[in-house]
C-alpha cells in the first residue's frame, strides 16, 4: 500500500515522476501534500508557507502537468517580487521539467536590458518567471502574448504588494486569458492578500501550513515598576536592547508622543512621532519610513497607529499604561505575528497600578512583572534604522511604477536588488528604501541618471 505522502500517489506524468525521483524527492512537503490534488485537479488555490517550505516544486509540478509542450504558446506566467528569486524559481520548474522535451522558459525581470528579451520573445515561451513591472511592459509592448495562459502563479505575494506591485499585477491579470487557474502563495495573510484573492480568483480553496511548534507566534508580555522621573531613561535602555531596531511605543496623549520622539530622537535613536494632529502626508510618509525599516522606532497614539499593518514586530513598549484592558490587548497584538516570536511591555508608575490592576482581572491571571534595574545613562549612542528613505518626485500620475524604480537602482545605480526595501507609489510621489550605508551613493546615482529615460528630483527624507 502506497503511503499518501509517496509523490507516486499523485496522477502525475510519468516525465514529472522521473523528475522528481531523479532530484531525490521521496515523500511530499505538508504544503506539497495539501495543495497538490487541488491544483492538479486545476481548482485555484491560495496557500500560506514560509520560503523553504517546498511551494516552489507544488507549483512547478502542477503547472508542468497542464502544459502542452507541442503547442507554441505562452501557457504559464509565474510573478515574483525580485530577480533573485524569479532566478531561483526558473532553475527549478526547469530541473523539473528535464524529462520533457522541448520546454521553453524564459525569466524577464526589470533591472536587466531590454533588447535580448526581445529578442528572445521572437518565438512565444511556454513558461514566463518574471517581475510584475517587467512582464506587464511586454504584455503592453505586445512583445509577450497572454491569450493562452493556463496558469498564473502569484509567489510570494504579501512581498510583491510590499514593493507596490498590487496595481501591475491587476493590470496583468486583465491582459491575459479569462479562464486561467490562480494559485497564490504567501508567508503571510494580511488583509490586503486576501482582497488580491477576492479580485483575482474563484472560489480558491484554502491552505494554511502550521509552521512547526517552536515557532508558534507567541508573545511575551512584561510589566516593569518605574519611578515616573526615570521613565524615558527605561525606555531607551529597553530600546538598545534586542528587538529595539523596530519597535513601537504607545503613549495614552499626544503631547506626550511629540515629547517622547524628540527626546529619542536626542538620544541617538531612529525615532518618529504619529498622532491625530498631523497633516496626511506627514502621517503617509511617517507610515511608510516605519514599515520600510527606515524609522527604528514609532511612537505613536492608540487611534493612529490602527492603520499600521507590520507583520514582523518584535517589541512593543506601553509607555503609558492603557486606559483598558481591550486597548492593552490590541497593543500587544501588534507583535508576534507571522510565525514570529515577539515580546510586549508596559512601563508603569505607581499612579497607574490600578490600571494595571484593571487588566489583570480582565485577563484572569496574574500579571508578568519583571525588575529593570535602570542605568544612569550615558553620552548619545547611535541607534540608526538599516535603511533610509529616498523621495521621488514623480508617482501614478506619471505613470512610475515599483519596477521602474527598482530598475533604476539595480542598473544604473548599481545596487544589488537586496540593498533595494520596500517600494512605495503614491499618485504624485514615490518612496524607496534602501541600505542606510549606500542612501548616498543611490541618491547620487538617481539624481545623475534617469527613472524610465526621464529626469525626476530625488531627495533623502529625514
Amino acid at each position: 500500500m502506497p503511503r499518501m505522502t509517496a509523490f507516486n500517489t499523485l496522477p502525475l506524468k510519468p516525465a514529472l515522476l522521473a523528475s522528481v525521483e531523479t532530484l531525490g524527492y521521496s515523500e511530499m512537503t505538508p504544503v506539497q501534500a495539501q495543495s497538490l490534488p487541488a491544483m492538479l485537479e486545476g481548482r485555484d488555490v491560495i496557500a500560506q508557507a514560509q520560503t523553504g517550505s517546498g511551494k516552489t516544486a507544488a507549483f512547478g509540478l502542477s503547472l508542468l502537468q497542464s502544459l502542452n509542450a507541442e503547442t507554441i504558446r505562452l501557457q504559464a506566467l509565474v510573478l515574483c517580487p525580485t530577480r533573485e528569486l524569479a532566478d531561483q524559481v526558473s532553475k527549478a520548474i526547469r530541473k523539473l521539467a528535464a524529462n520533457i522535451p522541448n520546454v521553453k522558459l524564459l525569466t524577464l525581470c526589470g533591472g536587466m536590458p531590454l533588447g535580448p528579451q526581445l529578442a528572445s520573445l521572437t518565438h512565444d515561451p511556454h513558461i514566463v518567471v518574471g517581475t510584475p513591472g517587467r512582464v506587464q511592459e511586454h504584455l503592453k509592448r505586445g512583445s509577450l502574448h497572454g491569450g493562452g495562459i493556463k496558469v498564473l502563479v502569484l509567489d510570494e505575494a504579501d512581498r510583491m504588494l510590499d514593493m507596490g506591485f498590487s496595481e501591475a499585477i491587476d493590470d496583468i491579470v486583465g491582459r491575459i486569458a479569462k479562464h486561467h487557474q490562480t494559485l497564490l502563495f504567501s508567508a503571510t495573510y494580511p488583509d490586503d492578500i486576501r482582497e488580491v484573492s477576492k479580485r483575482v480568483q474563484r472560489n480558491p480553496v484554502e491552505i494554511i501550513v502550521e509552521a512547526p511548534v517552536e515557532t508558534k507566534p507567541a508573545i511575551e508580555q512584561q510589566f516593569i515598576d518605574v519611578d515616573p522621573a526615570r521613565k524615558l531613561d527605561a525606555l531607551a535602555q529597553l530600546l538598545t536592547g534586542e528587538g529595539g531596531q523596530h519597535a513601537l511605543v504607545f503613549c495614552n496623549m499626544r503631547r506626550d508622543v511629540d515629547a517622547v520622539a524628540e527626546e529619542l530622537d536626542r538620544r541617538g535613536f531612529s525615532a518618529l512621532a504619529l498622532h491625530g494632529d498631523m497633516e496626511q502626508r506627514d502621517r503617509d510618509e511617517v507610515l511608510v519610513q516605519f514599515a520600510n525599516r527606515s524609522c527604528a522606532v514609532l511612537v505613536a497614539t492608540d487611534v493612529a497607529a490602527r492603520g499600521l499593518d507590520i507583520t514582523a514586530l518584535p517589541l512593543v513598549i506601553s509607555y503609558d499604561v492603557a486606559h483598558d484592558p481591550d486597548t492593552h490587548v490590541h497593543r500587544i497584538g501588534r507583535t508576534g505575528r507571522a510565525g514570529q516570536t515577539g515580546l510586549a511591555i508596559a512601563l508603569c508608575t505607581p499612579r497607574e497600578k490600578p490600571k494595571a490592576a484593571n487588566i489583570e482581572e480582565a485577563l484572569g491571571r496574574p500579571l508578568p512583572w519583571h525588575p529593570l534595574k535602570v542605568a544612569q545613562p550615558r553620552g548619545k549612542t547611535l541607534h540608526l534604522a538599516p535603511m533610509k528613505t529616498l523621495v521621488i518626485d514623480a508617482g501614478r500620475q506619471d505613470k512610475l511604477r515599483p519596477g521602474d524604480i527598482l530598475g533604476a537602482l539595480t542598473g544604473d545605480a548599481g545596487l544589488k536588488a537586496d540593498d533595494v526595501g520596500k517600494i512605495d507609489v503614491f499618485a504624485t510621489r514615490a518612496y524607496v528604501a534602501v541600505n542606510r550605508s549606500l542612501a548616498n551613493k543611490a541618491l547620487e546615482r538617481l539624481r545623475a541618471g534617469k527613472i524610465k529615460g526621464r529626469n525626476f528630483r530625488v531627495r533623502a527624507l529625514h
